[in-house]
């Protein structure tokens, strides 16, 4: 299923494990200051985006609100991501609340737990909330964030509801091809955040090649590989033009030797932090 944005580009949809539909290419606010996110959002919107992730950590999901409120577009017709940060998962359905109040909206398309945090030893209780949260409607699909394979382990077997989504670390030098394998094994999508490698991965020769080749930027490559192994991704800029240009990669098509070939950058090297010890608040 496609999706086509106000710049004639056609976006995949991908249909998570309970029927709730997904724009594959949506648009990451991470790291984008609070005073800049309705502006970019805005600007995103504007390209076509109908995908925007968030978080409550990230300080800013009242600019993504007040963005979506200016848009004019139909609250049905952009699905909206959040997080729960880690020192709230004692108290998830108030961290839900201030999360739905800061963006404005009646419900959230997507919750997820942001990182496990094993140390705390409360993400399975975090979990049971979102469960009712889901339930009751207020979120039409609910999933986890850095979850790792022993993590995933834990959470299903004292869940009803197998998460829709984990949203993990993915890019050509460090995309977790047995944890997203793992994912998917349970019908749980994988999507990717810092996709590019946080710009790291874009002047790889097979990447650079392969922008010469389609006159794309080396942006656009590496997207077109998350989209062709089934990811889904969430680029950030605050840059107008790289915003288009991010959205534009949904036009291009790579083969499977192309993507075998970006593939083959893995190294290893993860750029932040690692799921099996992180222990941040985020507060």
């Amino acid at each position: 299923m496609t999706e086509s944005t106000p710049n004639g580009a056609a976006v995949p949809r991908v249909t998570l494990n309970n029927g709730v539909d997904i724009p594959q290419l949506g648009f990451g606010v991470f790291q984008i200051p609070p005073e800049e996110t309705r502006v970019a959002v805005g600007e995103a919107l504007s390209a076509g985006y109908r995908h925007i992730d968030t978080a409550a950590a990230y300080r800013n999901e009242a600019g993504v609100g007040a963005a979506l409120a200016e848009s004019g577009i139909p609250r049905e017709e952009v699905f909206v991501t959040t997080k729960l940060r880690n020192g709230e998962q004692g108290s998830p359905r108030a961290a839900f609340e201030a999360s739905r109040q800061a963006l404005g909206l009646d419900w959230i398309d997507l919750y997820l737990v942001h990182w496990p945090v094993p140390s705390q030893g409360l993400y399975t209780k975090a979990w049971k909330e979102l469960e009712s949260l889901y339930a009751q409607g207020l979120v039409r699909a609910i999933g986890v964030s850095n979850f790792l394979p022993e993590h995933l382990d834990t959470l299903l077997a004292g869940s009803t509801v197998v998460p829709a989504v984990n949203q993990i670390e993915a890019h050509p030098t460090f995309h977790q091809a047995a944890l997203a394998e793992k994912s998917r094994s349970h019908g749980i999508a994988v999507e990717a955040y810092s996709p590019l490698g946080q710009g790291r991965d874009l002047d790889s020769p097979v990447v650079m090649e392969l922008s010469a080749k389609y006159a794309a930027t080396p942006a656009q490559v590496v997207l077109a590989w998350h989209l062709g192994l089934g990811n889904i991704v969430i680029p950030k800029s605050a840059t107008p033009e790289r915003i288009r240009e991010n959205l534009a990669a949904a036009a291009l098509t790579l083969t499977r030797e192309e993507l075998d070939s970006i593939s083959a950058l893995e190294s290893g090297e993860r750029i932040g932090a690692d799921p099996a010890v992180a222990a941040f608040t985020q507060m």
